[in-house]
């Protein structure tokens, strides 16, 4: 009994252990957007004040907003297009037998592997022949290909598991195989789109090497380029207020889509983990 009790103990001791280790620095961002001057600068776990004034100076900005609304627009149209195309090719992938279909899930595995470093010189010579250049599309493409591939992955998984039976009774009916994907097999696969959406919003939302890349103008810029643009020339000019607001408002969205699909969150990640 006591062993038993020690256990639950220790366990629930390291819950709160990661928990804290995860949740501080996003609870201390809070507290220093909060504080300005040499308050900044001063330890504290407990918020003394609340001082406004950086987060009014960062919405009271000129581009800010315009970087929010960018940045929800290119993260949104990603996770639609990364989504319409995965679930698709994961049907094809899943349900449909050709030779090759191996080779080409490992091909889509390779593509993933590559850091975006490697690819981003010939992503910009695709960019600027598609003349896309410094507009939100450029960072719309460049997303669903790096997003396409864990998608893919993902879907196919799911498809795979579904019942071989509800797919021939459909095909029975005269079910066409567009038909089979959005009203059979789509509704058994929300906890897998909703998962996979969201991992691929959150990628979009914070990548910063492709926005800096293809944007030249403030008006096209996304919110991590923003906040990066927010710092000043040395250490002591760099605005630590504001860029702390800056990023606990970038940050705040996505929290409340966790917290919103939380349910389908877990369902997509242990879907699939047991067999009857």
């Amino acid at each position: 009994m006591n062993n038993k009790l020690l256990g639950r103990v220790a366990f629930y001791a390291l819950v709160v252990v990661i928990v804290v280790f995860s949740v501080f620095p996003f609870y201390y961002a809070i507290i220093t957007s909060f504080a300005t001057g040499t308050a900044l600068f001063e330890v504290n776990y407990w918020p003394k004040h609340f001082d406004t004034s950086n987060y009014e100076s960062v919405l009271g900005g000129r581009t800010f907003i315009r970087s929010i609304v960018n940045s929800v627009f290119i993260a949104t149209t990603t996770v639609l297009m990364a989504l319409f195309l995965a679930v698709t090719a994961s049907y094809a992938l899943a349900r449909v037998r050709f030779r090759g279909r191996g080779l080409l899930l490992m091909a889509i595995l390779a593509v993933s592997m590559f850091p975006q470093i490697a690819v981003l010189a010939g992503l910009i010579e695709l960019i600027k022949f598609l003349g896309l250049f410094n507009t939100p599309w450029a960072m719309i493409v460049s997303y669903t290909i790096f997003t396409l591939p864990f998608t893919v992955w993902v879907l196919t998984t799911f498809m795979r598991d579904l019942p071989l039976e509800i797919e021939e009774a459909a095909i029975v009916d005269g079910a066409s195989p567009w038909v089979i994907i959005t009203k059979v097999f789509l509704p058994l696969l929300w906890p897998a789109l909703v998962t996979t959406g969201l991992l691929a919003f959150i990628g979009a939302w914070n990548e910063f090497l492709f926005a800096l890349t293809f944007t030249l103008s403030e008006a096209q810029r996304t919110t991590p380029v923003a906040i990066a643009m927010l710092s000043g020339a040395s250490v002591q000019e760099i605005p630590w207020g504001p860029i702390m607001a800056a990023s606990v408002i970038v940050t705040v969205p996505l929290v409340i889509l966790v917290l919103i699909f939380q349910r389908k969150i877990v369902a997509g990640l242990t879907a699939g983990g047991v067999k009857g």
